[in-house]
């Protein structure tokens, strides 16, 4: 399918439908093809690619036990 520049700022939504369905989309500027509109390969960005680097920290609002606590007054 070959749409001009025009066209494809009014049919965008439909454009991106038929490249996700595997349809060939080019966009052509003064008849000319110029861009092809595919799609994006794979799941893209997940969120939660660095979960494994996180850790359950403690309370916050737990009170510090006297152990930690000294740890704490004695580097300063």
């Amino acid at each position: 399918m070959l749409v001009n520049v025009h066209d494809a700022k009014s049919q965008l939504s439909k454009l991106i439908t038929a490249a996700e369905a595997g349809d060939e989309v080019v966009i052509a500027r003064k008849g000319k093809p110029a861009v092809r509109l595919v799609p994006v390969k794979g799941d893209g960005f997940r969120f939660d690619t660095l979960a494994h680097l996180a850790c359950a920290a403690p309370d916050f609002n737990e009170p510090t036990d006297e152990g930690e606590l000294s740890l704490w007054e004695s580097e300063s």
